[in-house]
């Protein structure tokens, strides 16, 4: 692990983005750029709430549209919705304001914390949120999201059915996909031999010392679902199943994982400029990223590579919900008809390095069909063979209720990475 300062390593980051990114197109350019402000969020409350109140509401599911009602109030993370803030020449809110008369007043936080708080906070009522999935599954869960009435979203079918799935419960709907990715181990060609194959060759004692301190990684608690994988086709005395629902014998064991690993990795990045940046100052070697960093590389002529685990892969979605105490219905209902537009999916994938929930955003001349195959997009045999990502929760799935939830995960994480 790299022991120098995080603004010594935020300055590489970005020299080596610049470097590597010289020649992109400008799109890609301000993808990468805004990347570096990107937080992936890693600390979040628990996923389960046993013994505190019950849900907020039994909030029902809006029925037919009005009238707008003049504004909208969303939460997001930075860099997923854009106003001309960022690039004037990048700008999908204002034609739906223009359309709509619905103003979009944006909330940006920092980090998924904040954004639970906001949402659960009950003198809030803001309109909608995009949460990834360890948010959105505790908004669902604990009552703050309200139903969603698909028949009321024009494209809501056209969406990736497999992602559609993930924030149904019981048949109710309670969120409208909006982008996706996965986790993927990139190498140096010519540094790494053999190619890799796998987790075990980011997490086997041995294959990673082979490497040693030319290692990243993702610097978040769901790292440890990556080691149950490993974990799963290594030792199966544990009798993984599930990578996100994992009992204490078994957390513990991916957090061991992890302990081991901890001398041979370089960085843990939470920017994905951070990882382009190792790449392309010949810092690291091998790592996991997402298909952005591989694209961004790949795109700017470096010698890089990526493969899909043979253990399985992980991924996550970014997924609209509907707050339970929204003020302005009308106009959210119609701002999930908006996003989930092949237009504005195309707009939001090549501004922001993601992969659209809606295919139709690569037909026609919308996307170009190289990137739409390095994203995957449509894709759909590899799209089942991904585990997506979810908030772990008490809540084995299988009717026990002796799984660790997300605050074990954090702690075993925190403990693994300084410990």
């Amino acid at each position: 692990m790299s022991q120098s300062d995080p603004v010594g390593r935020a300055s590489r980051a970005v020299r080596g983005a610049a470097e590597a990114l010289r020649g992109l197109g400008v799109r890609h350019r301000a993808a990468a750029i805004l990347a570096v402000l990107l937080v992936v969020a890693v600390i979040v409350v628990a996923a389960g709430r046993d013994g505190e109140d019950p849900p907020v509401s039994t909030v029902r599911p809006l029925q037919t549209l009005g009238p707008g009602e003049g504004a909208l109030n969303l939460v997001t993370m930075p860099g997923l919705v854009e106003n001309g803030g960022s690039d004037e020449r990048v700008n999908w809110v204002a034609p739906f304001e223009e359309r709509t008369s619905c103003k979009v007043n944006l909330r940006s936080v920092a980090s998924a914390k904040e954004m639970v708080d906001l949402m659960s906070n009950p003198e809030r009522r803001y309109d909608g949120v995009l949460a990834p999935p360890e948010v959105a599954d505790q908004l669902i869960d604990t009552g703050h999201a309200a139903p969603v009435n698909a028949d009321l979203v024009d494209g809501y079918k056209q969406l990736e059915s497999r992602l559609r799935d993930l924030y149904e419960r019981d048949d109710t709907v309670y969120g409208v996909p909006y982008v996706w990715g996965s986790n993927l181990i990139m190498y140096d060609r010519r540094a790494v031999r053999p190619v890799p194959s796998g987790w075990a060759d980011l997490f086997d004692p041995d294959r990673a010392r082979r490497y040693g301190g030319r290692l990243v990684m993702r610097d978040t608690p769901l790292v440890l679902a990556e080691a149950a994988l490993y974990l799963r086709s290594t030792k199966k005395s544990l009798d993984i199943t599930d990578p996100y629902a994992l009992n204490r014998e078994q957390l513990d064991a991916a957090a061991e994982v992890v302990r081991e690993q901890r001398p041979h990795v370089r960085e843990y990045w939470t920017e994905p400029a951070e990882a382009v940046g190792a790449f392309a100052g010949g810092e690291a070697v091998m790592g996991q990223v997402s298909s952005y960093q591989l694209d961004v590389l790949t795109r700017a002529g470096r010698q890089v590579a990526g493969i899909v685990p043979e253990e399985g892969v992980t991924g996550w979605v970014n997924t609209w919900l509907i707050g339970a105490r929204s003020e302005h219905p009308n106009c959210m209902y119609e701002w999930l008809k908006w996003t989930s537009s092949p237009d504005v999916q195309q707009q939001v994938a090549e501004w922001a390095g993601v992969a659209p929930a809606n295919p139709e955003a690569c037909e026609g001349d919308r996307l170009k069909s190289s990137f739409c195959a390095a994203y995957r997009v449509g894709d759909d045999a590899y799209i089942k063979k991904v585990v997506f990502a979810r908030a772990p929760s008490r809540d084995c799935g299988n009717g026990r209720h002796e799984c660790t939830d997300y605050n074990d995960w954090i702690q075993a994480w925190e403990r693994a990475r300084t410990e």
